[in-house]
């Protein structure tokens, strides 16, 4: 039986806000998991399951650094023993769970849910800008989306989609015929869309206070096993930035990281990062309210193509010229699955 995710990688398992001193329970790569914080804030990830008859443990309690199961009392340290069972002096034979190493970085929690011997803390992508004095950071609340992780990549790797997806916030009507370029260096791929004086995006323009035409960019970046950064902004008209200049505009990172609950479900986390108004909590907000919009739309969109793909699933979807990048990311991924799995590459498309 074949895979649909890595496991020898990290994936965000949750945002460090969210995570306190009460047990959250969420599933991830088919998996089951509870976490917590210990009481000095270091975060446990434990396999979501008493021994003894497999209630959940995120339906139990957090008694001090232990979890208390709900229905016979059993309690579990951070390793997954099993320490204490009311009424016996020792815990059974095969009383304890797995647990899972964790490392907090770039306001997010990871997890690595594969061989835990190759956790390496240095593989957890670079994404500086989240802890940056110099860039505010807004860290979104996890949106559940029901559909497959690599959709997300699908949708973001083809900013064509903006102009029909979009309409009351980043898309405009006269790009939608801008063509873009699709990259590829070993398992990164980068596609690029240059939006030369054209009339502001209305978030754009509400924003960066543009009152003429700009120069607009979007260039995505995807890494395995499931991220997209997308580095997009706008500058006054012929004032350099395609050369390297974004001085006269804004300029504004997201990224975006899906982390696989099932095959046709999802946890997708994101931040994003301006360089501009650092400080202004008004502008804050506004990003927040728009940018939350922004994700809402795709995730809607995604669920009804999950929706479509269940519905037909005898019927091959068709590629466009603008799913170059999306092919190129699936590739990837199958490779990166196959080798885990020591198998030949299977066929890509970009929704399958």
């Amino acid at each position: 039986m074949t895979d649909s995710f890595m496991r020898n990688c990290w994936y965000v398992a949750a945002t460090t806000p969210e995570l306190g001193r009460e047990l959250l329970g969420r599933t991830l790569l088919d998996q089951p998991v509870v976490m917590y914080r210990q009481e000095d804030g270091t975060p446990v990830a434990l396999e979501d399951r008493c021994a003894h008859r497999f209630l959940p443990l995120s339906q139990g309690y957090l008694v001090g650094d232990r979890v208390q199961c709900g229905y016979h009392g059993m309690e579990y340290d951070c390793t997954g023993t099993c320490v204490h069972v009311p009424g016996q002096k020792t815990a059974p034979q095969g009383s304890g769970i797995r647990s899972f190493p964790l490392a907090e970085k770039w306001q997010f929690v990871w997890i690595w849910l594969g061989d835990p011997a190759l956790a390496d803390e240095d593989l957890i992508p670079d994404i500086w800008r989240n802890d940056s004095p110099d860039w505010a950071c807004v860290v979104g609340e996890p949106l559940y989306m029901k559909g497959d992780y690599r959709l997300v990549a699908d949708n973001l790797l083809d900013p064509s989609h903006v102009s029909f997806v979009h309409r009351s916030t980043l898309g405009t009507d006269d790009v939608a015929e801008i063509p873009q370029i699709a990259e590829q260096e070993g398992t990164t791929v980068t596609v690029t869309r240059w939006i030369l004086d054209r009339k502001p995006a209305p978030v754009y323009a509400k924003l960066g206070g543009f009152t003429g035409n700009v120069d607009r960019w979007q260039i995505m970046t995807f890494n395995p096993p499931s991220m997209v950064e997308v580095d997009m902004g706008s500058c006054i008209a012929d004032t350099g930035a395609q050369k390297g200049d974004r001085s006269q505009g804004i300029e504004l990172r997201s990224y975006n990281l899906v982390t696989p609950e099932t095959a046709e479900s999802s946890w997708y986390f994101w931040t994003h990062t301006r360089n501009f108004s650092v400080d202004d909590q008004t502008v804050t907000d506004m990003v927040r309210t728009n940018f939350v919009e922004t994700f809402n739309e795709d995730v809607s969109v995604i669920e009804a193509v999950q929706a479509g793909l269940k519905r037909y699933p005898n019927i091959p979807t068709v590629n466009l010229a603008v799913d170059g990048g999306a092919i190129r990311a699936r590739r990837v991924i199958d490779e990166m699955i196959a080798k885990e799995e020591n198998r030949p590459a299977g066929r890509t498309q970009a929704a399958e």
